[in-house]
C-alpha cells in the first residue's frame, strides 16, 4: 500500500479541500469545515496522505523556533482510524521529519502535539525523551517545556507535573488509533474531560533525521 504525502501552505486550501477534510472526520472527531477553515488560518502548512487518490489522513503543522530551538508543532490532525492508520500517521511524520531536516539542518528539533489519546504517542516513534510517560520522571526543563507549549497553544491551564493542560473549546489534537499503540493507563486515566489534553513531545535529533533526506512522494 502506497501512501502520497502532499504538503502546502494552509491558505492554499480550496473549499473542496476542506469538504474533504471534515467528511473524513465526521464520525471521529465532528470537525466541521467552518471550523477547519478557522484553523487553517493559524497554521502555516497541511500536509495530506492518500491512498490510491482518496483522502485518509490530515496534519496542521508550523515549523517555528521556540525560544531559539527548532521545533515542529503539530495542531489538529487524524489518521482516519481505518486498518491504514499506522501507515498513514506514518507517512504523515515522515513528512514532517522531512521538512524539519530541510529547515533546520544539522540541529535537534522538539517536536510536539496535543493528545486525547495514548495511542497518538506512535507519532514519536524513534524520538528522544518523549514526555510525559510512565516511570520517567517530568523534571524542570521538561516542565518548562511545559510552559512554552501551553503558552503556544493558547491553554487555559496547565498542571506542569502531569503534562496536561486544559483548554477552552473543543479537542483540537492529533487523532489517532490503531492496534499497535502503546499501553499507558496511568495517562489515560487522567484524561477526564473533553476539553484536557497532553501536552506531549519528544526530540528528533539531528542524525535520527538525517535519513529523511527526500519526501515521501
Amino acid at each position: 500500500m502506497a501512501i502520497e504525502v502532499t504538503t502546502k501552505d494552509c491558505t492554499a486550501l480550496t473549499d473542496a479541500e476542506l469538504g474533504d477534510m471534515a467528511d473524513l472526520v465526521a464520525a471521529r472527531t465532528g470537525w466541521e469545515a467552518g471550523l477547519l477553515s478557522k484553523e487553517a488560518e493559524k497554521w502555516v502548512l497541511v500536509s495530506q496522505a492518500f491512498v490510491d487518490g482518496q483522502l485518509r489522513g490530515f496534519v496542521f503543522t508550523t515549523l517555528e523556533r521556540i525560544g531559539g530551538t527548532p521545533a515542529v508543532v503539530i495542531g489538529l490532525g487524524t489518521t482516519g482510524g481505518g486498518d491504514d492508520a499506522r501507515s498513514v500517521l506514518n507517512g504523515l511524520m515522515s513528512d514532517q521529519f522531512h521538512k524539519a531536516l530541510m529547515a533546520f539542518p544539522d540541529e535537534d528539533v522538539v517536536v510536539a502535539a496535543r493528545m486525547r489519546s495514548v495511542a497518538a504517542f506512535e507519532a514519536f516513534a524513534g524520538l528522544d525523551r518523549h514526555r510525559p510517560w510512565p516511570g520517567e520522571r517530568v523534571n524542570g526543563e521538561d516542565r518548562a517545556w511545559g510552559r512554552r507549549l501551553a503558552k503556544r497553544y493558547g491553554s487555559v491551564s496547565l498542571d506542569e507535573r502531569a503534562l496536561l493542560a486544559d483548554f477552552d473549546g473543543p479537542a483540537l489534537v492529533l487523532d489517532h488509533e490503531s492496534d499497535t499503540a502503546p499501553q499507558a493507563p496511568e495517562l489515560t486515566e487522567q484524561l477526564v474531560g473533553e476539553d484536557r489534553h497532553l501536552l506531549a513531545f519528544g526530540w528528533a535529533m539531528a542524525e535520527f533525521l538525517e535519513p529523511y533526506t527526500q519526501p515521501v512522494s
